[in-house]
């Protein structure tokens, strides 16, 4: 049975992958959006999701893709009035407040749902249970990407709580949470900060291993062209790339995977069934890698930003 969802914010991410997704998912009906500055032709609109829940106690489930600075409150209000709650990534702005979310929703007997979409790309399972079986001796992340071209005009993404480049980085690190064997912790971070924004534009990682393998990561925003967002996993068996943000896993020139961009569709999937399992899903190893490059990071400052 299709179950009506209300979708808060109407930005970016919602008009490329969330409409899309529940336009064709078999589970939810987009029944209303809440948004302060714009409207869905032909759905309930809102300006507020606190009018929403008021105007329409008829809908159980609620999908948040807001900045994540101004989300804790909204998935509060949802959680305490009985509603199903999945979060945008990241799932907020700190760790502590979404775990006090997650607390409120096993006291109300609801689904939380924090999602971590390129867990879902086509490859990432593939390369898991490739990885299970191999000896891993190194492991490297890129994750390049054009800010003018992926976030244009984003404002939030540059103030506190946004994460700069991590905003795109955590993508990276929520896969290599997801296909590692053994957890990593990270060991030092060096961190570039426009003279001019409060969030950095390029990142280098080094993770500690529990074998002492090296695991590095390099995100950065000024990437010219197109975006570069791949993972290199050297092993016994050869060198395995997970590319593309995750669709495609390559051994030397041989394809092991591949797939197309279904990762938001799989990720309201996902939330359908948590939801009849009565089952919530709040996993934050990749905020809490992102939290520790804060804590422990060298900070570099480095040319103004403007757009």
């Amino acid at each position: 049975m299709t179950m009506d969802l209300a979708l808060v914010g109407i930005g970016k991410i919602a008009r490329d992958q969330h409409i899309p997704a529940l336009s064709r998912s078999p589970d939810f009906r987009l029944a209303a959006v809440a948004s302060r500055n714009a409207e869905l032709g032909g759905v309930a609109s809102f300006r507020s999701l606190a009018e929403l829940l008021e105007a329409r106690p008829d809908i159980p489930a609620v999908s948040l893709a807001t900045p994540p600075q101004v989300r804790f409150d909204d998935a509060r209000r949802a959680i305490l009035a009985g509603r199903h709650v999945m979060l945008e990534k990241p799932p907020g702005k700190t760790l502590s407040e979404v775990e006090e979310l997650a607390r409120l929703a096993r006291a109300r007997g609801v689904t939380l749902f924090a999602t971590w979409h390129s867990r879902h790309a086509a490859a990432v399972g593939p390369a898991r249970d490739w990885l299970a079986g191999r000896e891993i001796r190194a492991v490297d992340i890129a994750w390049l990407e054009d800010v003018r071209q992926w976030h244009p005009g984003q404002e939030w993404i540059w103030q506190p709580g946004g994460l700069g480049v991590f905003d795109p980085g955590i993508n990276a690190l929520s896969v290599l949470s997801a296909i590692l064997p053994d957890p990593v912790h990270l060991a030092e971070a060096e961190l570039e900060f426009p003279e001019n924004r409060a969030t950095p534009i390029a990142a280098r990682l080094v993770f500690s291993h529990p074998a002492g393998i090296p695991v590095t990561a390099r995100f950065d925003w000024r990437e010219a062209g197109p975006p570069r967002w791949q993972i290199v996993i050297d092993t016994d068996q050869g060198r395995a790339v997970l590319d593309r943000g995750g669709a495609v896993l390559r051994l030397g020139p041989r394809v092991l995977a591949e797939g197309p961009d279904s990762e938001y569709p799989a990720l309201y999937a996902r939330f359908a069934a948590l939801i009849a399992r009565s089952e919530s899903e709040v996993d934050l190893s990749p905020m809490r890698h992102v939290a520790d490059a804060f804590l422990i990071g060298r900070h570099v400052a480095t040319a103004r930003f403007d757009w």
